[in-house]
């Protein structure tokens, strides 16, 4: 039964400590069938203000199509339902455009307005996870406009769902983000944070019909309504995401999100194995602080919108191994790293097929250090061991990965 599946030992670096088995415990009456938001919320507890508290092992599967933008009677929401009274965008245009007010942080009444929004948001389309819990997708099950947050949640396992389009309604405009300002959104598809032992298996994340890059641009800067595909921060660790397909995204992955040297120390310790980034733009992954271990990935990197692959965060400890990276015009393998503080990252068997040329193996440490200065080190001072079946070659990459990683492939 694929629900009480549970992570094979030495999976990454989820398998560390007591392993992971999410709901395979579950007793007869604590495995649910859900349909909407309303049975998903009672599934994992009945009240979504407290259900991360739920420790009792619990199965959960998927039919369907799920949106966090739902009633309680399952009537369809839009943002405008989500609003407070006080807010509307274009009084908040009209209001921060910095020919008007200036380059500084937004405040007094509207953006006061726009933070209870994004509040009314939260209380509804972020869906909180509780300990020991297994959410696993029927056939073509999706989970719309919502967020998965695995917060002080121990113990959890996502396997064989897509995430789609988990829009911010309420950006904020940031003017200091930046050399010319940024708006961001707060919203992740799934986020992991003070949590240990999470698998993220065999899952699309997507936008949808809804990209970002269809998107007005507002006071110059394009109007982001999404955040993150998987964010693991604030102080979680031991998680694995294997066998995940993210498809078209800006953000998608970021393992650590401050530079304040204190609780993250020894932490974000993450594995990211057989998955594939097709699209994508940035952080696949961006890291501080952890031992993250990024090995059979195939990477197809295309278009102007593309920033980097690895992220080489403050104290991070990247190891990028066997790794397929298919480029498109404009994109070298010197692009594919980028210094964001850090100093080292390990790089060995990667191999990378340029859009002018054959495929060849490649050091993408020298390849960066030859274009980017200060030079980062190829040593990130430890070698992964948690690691499930042998380490494929990365020409088998592409084929494998292509053909097994995503939704609705966990089933053949």
């Amino acid at each position: 039964m694929l629900g009480r599946q549970t992570l094979p030992p030495g999976d990454g670096w989820a398998a560390a400590g007591p392993g992971t088995t999410g709901g395979a415990a579950a007793a007869h009456d604590q495995v649910h069938v859900v349909t909407s938001r309303a049975e998903l919320v009672a599934a994992l507890g009945g009240d979504n203000a407290t259900n991360r508290g739920n420790a009792t092992p619990k199965i959960i599967y998927v039919d369907g199509e799920v949106s966090g933008f739902e009633a309680a009677d399952g009537t369809p929401l839009e943002c405008a339902d989500l609003a407070d009274p006080a807010y509307s965008l274009e009084a908040y245009l009209a209001a921060y455009d910095p020919a008007v007010w200036g380059r500084v942080a937004p405040s007094g009444p509207l953006e006061e307005a726009r933070r209870r929004s994004v509040a009314n948001q939260t209380a509804h389309t972020q869906i909180n996870v509780g300990p020991n819990t297994t959410i696993i997708g029927l056939g073509g099950a999706r989970l719309s406009g919502l967020t998965l947050m695995i917060d002080s949640a121990d113990n959890v396992i996502v396997r064989n769902l897509t995430f789609d389009d988990a829009r911010d309604c309420f950006p904020a405009w940031s003017p200091t983000d930046g050399d010319a300002g940024n708006w961001n959104s707060q919203f992740d598809q799934i986020s992991v944070r003070r949590s240990e032992n999470v698998w993220i298996d065999h899952n699309t994340f997507t936008d949808g019909d809804n990209p970002d890059s269809a998107q007005p641009a507002y006071f110059g800067r394009p109007y982001q309504v999404h955040d993150g595909s998987l964010d693991v921060t604030h102080t979680a660790s031991l998680v694995t995401a294997s066998w995940n397909r993210f498809l078209g995204r800006d953000k998608v992955l970021l393992i650590g999100s401050s530079n304040t040297v204190g609780p993250d120390l020894g932490r974000l310790n993450v594995t990211l194995r057989h998955n594939l980034f097709d699209g994508t733009q940035q952080r696949l992954p961006r890291v501080r602080f952890g031992q993250v271990d990024v090995y059979n990935n195939h990477y197809r990197l295309a278009g102007d919108g593309f920033q980097y692959a690895v992220g080489v965060g403050v104290q991070s400890a990247t190891h990028v191994e066997n790794n397929h990276f298919t480029l498109g015009a404009g994109i070298t393998a010197a692009d594919l790293l980028y210094d964001w503080g850090g100093t080292a990252v390990t790089t060995r068997g990667n191999v990378v097929d340029p859009a002018d040329g054959p495929a060849r193996p490649v050091d993408l440490v020298a390849a960066y250090n030859a274009e980017h200065e200060p030079d980062l080190s190829p040593d990130a001072g430890w070698t992964p061991v948690l690691r499930h079946g042998p380490v494929l070659p990365a020409a088998a990459v592409p084929f494998v990965v292509g053909a097994f990683a995503g939704a609705d492939r966990l089933l053949r």
